[in-house]
């Protein structure tokens, strides 16, 4: 039997045998987070959007029990976490890590102690590429971070002609150079040429000599990959030194923070790849932003949609399946849903497994808000191109 529910405003339509009215119980649920340690701020939307998750489960009378890990971004520790969440904890089901060095550890892990596993935003194509039956995904892979972004600049760039060069700039972590990888062989693939290529330690107070040699080959693509301490950095310092290109792209993680869209003076017109906006034409985006905004006083990221969408889906799943582990993992694999993430479902293609085929948006700030400009059928206002010279 197929039928939709709609919880509070925002919207999960649910493919299921058994309606949630008839399934009142009690899930226990494991999530690990970057809730402390230089990722927090986005940790804090993750665990925001879960927590607003749990609060609509529970409306329906499903009360998840979370129990609460903190990796502080580091791998070891999250293998930790989940250790002791499958073992001495056992939990039902595993939503998180953030991090994609983090949710590649855990993965091993969920698969050695059969967890269902739902990652909900971490973007290294390999942890859905090991052929693991225990490990799903809802965010769209790094490949489609660059990918989006790139058709969108070709597609901006028509009637004043397609930028020839790209200068690569990212975070030396699993994260960054994946993303990074793929940006650079599409690039060439659509004819550009890589003029740079830098990677960078995280947390380095001053990136300008690097920023120096990307400004000495005056790219018209700057393509940067960054959590959002480093974003704003780095947007900065390439203001001070005069950094000019056709385009500034950021892809996902900091450049789609609140914290770097409050830097008015360096974020605006910065294009950026995300998995969400509060625009999408998806059912309930609209209005899962405004309670978001309401509850927590600050504005919805796709951190907290990916979140949000990966905690109902975990969590109906394994109120319907009675927290056996085994029959959660067969209907991830098995279900549809439809919501504030557009539709939900685990597909095994071009060498992934258990990966949600979520389409990303393209979007730029301007004075201090997100505006969705790409794909055109999902677009919410036109691109500023090419990035205005800087005050």
């Amino acid at each position: 039997m197929t039928f939709k529910h709609f919880i509070g405003s925002a919207a999960i339509a649910v493919t299921t045998a058994l309606s949630l009215s008839a399934q009142a119980a009690n899930v226990k649920l494991g999530v690990i987070n970057s809730i402390t340690g230089p990722e927090a701020p986005i940790g804090e939307s993750i665990s925001n959007g879960i927590k607003l998750a749990q609060e609509d489960l529970a409306a329906k009378g499903t009360k998840i029990d979370i129990v609460w890990e903190d990796d502080t971004g580091k791998p070891q520790i999250a293998m930790s976490a989940m250790e002791k969440l499958a073992t001495r904890d056992n939990v039902a089901g595993v939503v998180g890590p953030y991090t994609s060095a983090s949710a590649s550890a855990v993965a091993r892990l969920a698969e050695k102690y059969k967890v269902p596993l739902l990652v909900p935003a971490a973007a290294k194509e390999e942890i859905t590429r090991q052929n693991f039956k225990w490990v799903y995904r809802m965010n769209a892979p790094a490949d489609v971070y660059a990918s989006v972004l790139i058709d969108a600049v070709l597609d901006m760039s028509k009637s004043s002609g397609a930028p020839k060069t790209a200068a690569f700039i990212y975070e030396n972590s699993d994260f960054g150079t994946s993303t990074s990888k793929t940006a650079k062989a599409y690039v060439i693939k659509k004819g550009m040429k890589v003029v740079a290529d830098e990677s960078y330690s995280k947390g380095s107070p001053d990136y300008r000599s690097t920023l120096s040699k990307i400004k000495a080959q005056n790219p018209d693509v700057v393509f940067m990959v960054s959590y959002v301490a480093d974003a704003i950095l780095l947007m900065r310092q390439s203001r001070e030194i005069g950094l000019q290109p056709k385009v500034f792209l950021g892809a996902g993680a900091g450049f789609t923070t609140d914290q770097f869209a409050r830097e008015k003076d360096i974020s605006s017109y910065v294009l950026s790849s995300t998995q969400w906006t509060d625009d999408v034409k998806w059912p309930g985006a609209k209005e899962f932003a405004q309670r978001y905004k309401a509850k927590f006083k600050m504005e919805a990221t796709y951190h907290a949609a990916c979140a949000y969408a990966s905690m109902m889906v975990m969590g109906q799943t394994a109120v319907k399946e009675a927290s056996d582990r085994e029959k959660i993992r067969a209907e991830l694999k098995a279900g549809k849903w439809d919501g504030i993430m557009g539709e939900v479902k685990f597909q095994d293609y071009e060498g992934y497994q258990n990966q949600n085929r979520h389409p990303m948006l393209v979007q730029q700030i301007v004075n201090g808000k997100y505006l969705t400009v790409y794909p055109i059928n999902l677009a919410e206002a036109k691109p500023v191109y090419p990035f205005p010279k800087w005050k």
